[in-house]
């Protein structure tokens, strides 16, 4: 425990945690295809009685994020607004490759399995939680909440958080993100482009290949040329190291007796602050136009999604707040890391001027992987961390 910050562990509910997490795990939002209505239920069984004000957001039919007012117990006040930030959707889950179905949450050696116990439903679950542990320790929250529970995170957010923005909605003093993070304050994270490079090439006969044009080998040059590429200078970045360039997916060609005549590979590039959508492409594009094609070969780059880079200032008198809030549930110190992928918090960060902080109970080792799970021990830990931030964010 830290002098001066209460601890909260003794009232945590562990049952009470597991089963809010396991109810939103059994609810299916895979994205693609995206669909996270059907979670609505588990979200409104477990706010209860807490719920102020209710608001849907849904810019596609069933692509809803719910954003939830907290009623707070002492009734209105001039009290800064804290927002938690959490995503719904899930990316999707093979069943056959998992040991029990992915959609039917279990408990077992200390751990809630399933798809989304770790990223990111049991950190929701830990923070909509740990509004009644403070019910129970008999202690007020020092802000007024906001709970932002959104569609479209996996995809880029366009129809979540994004939506949210566009409509006014992301207001507020200071956000947590409870993304897994094994309880680290992530306060850096790299942006990301993803795209696809369409090479148009000419057809011929595979008995003479050589009176054609293939797209395939034109697109095995620019793949060669991209893949592992760190694009930019130098130096790294302290929490986020550098660039990276992957090559993710690969479709072309028509038969096996034709040269091919259209080829298509999916990119994906990660890179850091300060990198622009129109920057980051025109290094690709610049890139690619330097590798040699056969006469009649060309190629053209469409953009699926851009995300940037995203930091806060390691001074930011919030961060030393959710600090100090994990260290009293751990009773250690709270690590400060970066991330090498993109979340939420961007867009609170960059495009609402909200500092953010990333602080969640799972693995980011368990995101988006088979078997996926998260501590129970971590998840209590999560529970009390919350409600101590909630019980100190006084906005000083």
């Amino acid at each position: 425990m830290v002098a001066g910050q209460p601890t909260f562990s003794a009232h945590v509910d562990l049952d009470e945690v597991v089963g809010v997490a396991a109810a939103l795990v059994a609810v299916d939002t895979s994205n693609p295809p995206g669909g996270e209505r059907p979670a609505l239920p588990a979200l409104d069984a477990a706010l209860g009685r807490w719920v102020e004000r209710r608001t849907e957001v849904e810019p596609e039919p069933g692509r809803v994020s719910l954003v939830v007012d907290v009623a707070h117990p002492d009734g209105p006040g001039d009290r800064p607004r804290l927002l938690v930030n959490g995503h719904l959707d899930v990316v999707p889950a093979r069943p056959d490759a998992w040991a029990s179905d992915p959609f039917e949450p279990t408990v077992r050696d200390g751990r809630l399995y399933g798809r989304g116990a770790a990223d990111m439903k049991g950190g929701i679950a830990a923070a909509i939680c740990a509004l009644d542990v403070l019910a129970r320790a008999g202690v007020a929250p020092a802000c007024d909440l906001t709970f932002h529970l959104v569609a479209d995170e996996e995809v880029g957010g366009g129809l979540g958080t994004a939506a949210l923005l566009d409509a006014g909605l992301l207001r507020g003093d200071a956000c947590l993100v409870p993304e897994p993070t094994g309880m680290a304050c992530c306060i850096a994270e790299r942006g990301l482009l993803q795209g696809h490079v369409t090479v148009h090439g000419r057809p011929g006969h595979a008995s003479r290949p050589d009176e054609g044009a293939s797209a395939i080998a034109a697109a095995a040059a620019m793949v060669g040329a991209l893949h592992g590429r760190r694009f930019g200078a130098a130096a790294e970045h302290p929490l986020l190291g550098r660039t990276t360039c992957n090559v993710g997916t690969i479709e072309g060609g028509s038969g096996l007796n034709v040269v091919a005549e259209t080829c298509r590979f999916g990119v994906d590039r990660r890179v850091l602050p300060g990198a622009t959508a129109e920057s980051t492409e025109a290094e690709l594009q610049a890139h690619l136009a330097t590798v040699p094609l056969a006469p009649g070969v060309r190629w053209e780059w469409q953009r699926r999604v851009f995300g940037e880079a995203s930091e806060l200032d390691p001074s930011a008198p919030f961060l030393g707040r959710v600090a100090a809030a994990v260290a009293s549930a751990t009773g250690a110190p709270a690590a400060m890391i970066g991330m090498s992928f993109t979340t939420d918090a961007r867009f609170v960060r960059n495009q609402a001027g909200i500092p953010a902080v990333v602080c969640g109970p799972g693995d980011v080792a368990q995101a988006h992987v088979v078997d996926e799970w998260v501590s129970l021990e971590r998840l209590a830990q999560a529970t009390a961390a919350y409600a101590a931030l909630f019980a100190a964010f006084d906005g000083a």
